[in-house]
């Protein structure tokens, strides 16, 4: 997907996340609802930072435009700012990947409409290894990063 973008720039502000997905240990939905983690098992990175850096490098290479993280790398300030507050990020007992929230774009450097928007993002995975949870969370990342997108461009 490459959208043609309707801003030269966008920041995106580090994403907040439910303190069991911020947490560095993987979580998983256990039947009946329960939320439970390996202590033995770690993301390879900060969850906050690695969602915050996969969505601007998703969001760069669909708009073919400046994005980048908070705080702003560049010189002056971005056309836009993206928050992104997740509410569920987990590898449900359902057999899929959750990955639900808002996010909200407002203009920083340019009268820019302001928006909120909702997503609820549902990714099948084959089963409840980590492979499966990785390749669904990064599937679900990219979808957001796509909606994140239309606001953005056309």
């Amino acid at each position: 997907m490459e959208l043609r973008p309707l801003v030269g720039s966008a920041m995106v502000r580090t994403v907040s996340l439910p303190s069991y997905a911020a947490a560095e240990e993987v979580a998983r939905e256990l039947p009946g609802g329960l939320i439970a983690s390996n202590d033995d098992v770690f993301w390879a990175d900060d969850p906050a930072r690695a969602v915050t850096l996969i969505l601007t490098s998703s969001l760069s290479d669909i708009l073919n435009t400046d994005v980048g993280p908070e705080p702003w790398p560049f010189v002056g300030l971005p056309d836009v700012s993206i928050d992104v507050r997740v509410a569920r990020m987990l590898s449900g007992a359902d057999g899929a990947f959750h990955l639900t929230g808002q996010f909200y774009v407002g203009g920083d450097g340019i009268d820019f409409r302001n928006t909120a928007n909702s997503f609820d993002i549902s990714v099948p995975m084959t089963d409840q290894s980590l492979p499966s949870i990785a390749t669904a969370q990064a599937a679900a990342l990219l979808q957001l990063s796509e909606q994140i997108a239309r606001t953005l461009g056309r």
